[in-house]
């Protein structure tokens, strides 16, 4: 089979600016390959992320050798895991299902559910913003709360008196001390927490090794593929999958698999991202303890068609879309 392989920069504007505490974003940059063959066409995207020394130009050039070579799949597989062997990998995903006629979810045993809970997103800000962000989705089930070292207990605080029937995530991307999570210990305990996303620097989460903190803490920056597993116990209750970082959807199912069998909850996350990039994670968010998957919620404008977010809940994209075997009709140009 031959198979005809590009890759393009797309940008997508947000809604509202997208704060962590590393910094803000109001554009996703996102890296989209089209992958044809037999009169098929299979689509994929991935976001290069700053933090693992991504950016577009350094994504389309790792994607060069793969759009010439012969043997794509072999391509595939020789590229490292990041944003440049997910794009590709996903492509390859729909491609295969729409050739064959059997879907990803046949494929892999992973259904995509009708109506799936998702966290929805409250950025950093101060006080006074988080808490109108928080009241505006109050009536979600799980909101995460991202934060910084800057007075997170005010923060945490305005969240929850905004949404009192939510559960939440936190999520200081990396911004905290052990000093300062294990002071907010208390406060953490009295809130319904589901979460506490890799609180530490991925380099120092050793000081977490022995902790026995009263509520579950997921690895986010410190998990990236199945091998990275096994030396997180001890340290995490729970890990969190993301396609740009497993490098696509085959190590992202294997790592599922992984830490089901070494004892994690799952959190399937995603990027700030268009439908295109996040609707193949509806196959591993159904099969996790926990999803966050609200990226296309932040896009002014995603593509036709595509996933729906309400009160905290996804649905999937209309049929044809992504990785179910069936020809789009007016979905794509």
């Amino acid at each position: 089979m031959s198979v005809i392989v590009r890759a393009h920069p797309v940008s997508h504007a947000l809604k509202a600016p997208f704060r962590i505490s590393r910094g803000v974003k109001t554009v996703a940059e996102v890296v989209e390959v089209v992958a044809e063959a037999d009169g098929h066409v299979g689509r994929g995207e991935s976001v290069p992320y700053a933090r693992y020394g991504e950016t577009v130009d350094g994504v389309l050039a790792q994607l060069a050798p793969a759009l010439a070579a012969d043997d794509v799949e072999a391509a595939r597989a020789a590229l490292p895991p990041g944003a440049a062997r997910n794009a590709l990998d996903l492509a390859l995903w729909d491609l295969r299902a729409r050739r064959t006629g059997v879907s990803v979810a046949d494929a892999t045993g992973l259904p995509v559910p009708e109506a799936l809970v998702t966290a929805v997103t409250v950025s950093l800000d101060t006080p006074e913003a988080m808490a109108a962000a928080a009241r505006a989705v109050a009536d979600a089930p799980l909101i995460k709360i991202k934060l910084s070292a800057d007075d997170p207990a005010a923060r945490l605080r305005a969240v929850a008196e905004a949404a009192p029937n939510a559960r939440f995530i936190v999520d200081p991307n990396e911004g905290w001390t052990f000093e300062i999570l294990d002071g907010l210990k208390g406060l953490l305990a009295d809130l319904p927490i589901a979460l506490v996303e890799q609180p530490l620097l991925a380099g120092a989460d050793q000081a977490l090794e022995g902790w026995d903190p009263p509520f579950t803490v997921c690895a986010d920056e410190s998990a990236h593929v199945g091998d990275d597993l096994a030396a997180l116990r001890g340290r995490y209750q729970a890990v969190n999958l993301k396609l740009d970082k497993a490098g696509g959807l085959t190590e992202a199912v294997a790592m599922l698999r992984a830490a089901r069998a070494l004892g994690f909850q799952v959190m399937t996350g995603c990027m700030v991202a268009s439908s295109l990039g996040v609707a193949p994670a509806l196959h591993l968010g159904g099969a996790s303890d926990f999803a966050d998957l609200d990226g296309p919620w932040w896009l002014a404008s995603d593509h036709p068609g595509g996933l729906r977010v309400e009160r905290g809940r996804i649905s999937p994209p209309k049929v044809g879309f992504w990785g179910d075997g069936v020809k789009a009709e007016g979905l794509w140009l």
